[in-house]
């Protein structure tokens, strides 16, 4: 047996017993990686019972001190560059579309599906590089190897309703591989759209275990949309300081989901600009509320 099918054969097992615990029992199925350096955000304030949290962000710290080159290049202790081993760029040929993807991790029969979507002027390399955005895009492709999870970064080509299409055949062909096993879709700045289109698009809703907003545009629709009809955990992190999309606005549809008892979880990073909360989320959080949510 190959090592990568036994840590999917343990980490699968381990997804099994965990469904069937409470959440307060654990914080959630994905084991550690690097939280000492990720995890340790200081939470300036909390409220909804932990649900809404802001979390104290400072540049010269989490960029100047985390990075070799700012923005360019994090810190050696940041990246584990092993995981590029399982990391292959592919053109999916998915239900007559061609999609261009990096996966990282095992092609079929994954434990858990993330699938990321860049925002304008990116492509499938954003999300695949281990060195920019403080390191995080390299942790969570290890956070998704060592629990026997599939990683996706593909390139969107248009932010309409084709580029929805694309994303909801992949959401849809991330299940068949896996056998259904959970797809998480996470979008960031103006993917953010792609996003809003798939929670309005029943079929693509049906495959979904959960949703991530990274300083993605306000979708005061949210609430009545086909995903929140079937009440898909969604995990929201933003900057207050984001000039591109305003933080109360997106605060506001939370407020809005918890008032209905919605699972649903914000992180506002104090002083964070819009692309803050791609290089600060803490991935393994996400996941961990995402995957407990029954």
């Amino acid at each position: 047996m190959s090592t990568i099918h036994f840590v999917f054969g343990t980490v699968f097992a381990g997804l099994l017993a965990f469904a069937g615990t409470s959440a307060a029992a654990a914080d959630g199925p994905i084991k550690p990686f690097k939280d000492d350096l990720f995890s340790g955000h200081t939470v300036l304030r909390m409220e909804d019972g932990g649900a809404y949290e802001v979390i104290d962000y400072q540049e010269m710290r989490d960029i100047n001190g985390r990075d070799r080159d700012p923005e360019r290049r994090v810190k050696d202790a940041y990246v584990s560059p092993g995981a590029r081993r399982y990391q292959e760029n592919e053109t999916l040929a998915i239900e007559n579309r061609k999609l261009d993807v990096t996966r990282v991790g095992q092609a079929q029969g994954a434990t858990f599906t993330v699938i990321f979507i860049h925002g304008r002027g990116g492509d499938r390399r954003l999300g695949a590089n281990d060195y920019t955005f403080g390191g995080n895009f390299n942790r969570l492709k290890n956070l998704a190897l060592n629990n026997g999870g599939t990683y996706y970064a593909p390139s969107v080509t248009s932010f309409d309703d084709k580029g929805v299409a694309d994303i909801s055949a992949l959401i849809r062909y991330s299940s068949q591989q896996s056998s259904g096993r959970p797809v998480i879709l996470a979008c960031a700045s103006m993917g953010g759209f792609i996003c809003q289109g798939i929670s309005r698009d029943t079929e693509a809703v049906r495959y979904l275990k959960g949703m991530v907003l990274l300083g993605g545009p306000p979708d005061p629709t949210l609430p009545g949309s086909a995903l929140a009809a079937r009440r898909v955990p969604i995990y929201f992190a933003h900057g207050s300081a984001d000039s591109v999309y305003e933080a109360e606005e997106q605060t506001a549809i939370y407020r809005k989901l918890k008032r209905a008892g919605y699972p649903v979880r914000f992180t506002l990073f104090q002083t964070g600009s819009h692309g803050t909360p791609i290089r600060m989320v803490d991935w393994r959080k996400a996941l961990n509320f995402v995957l407990g949510v029954r």
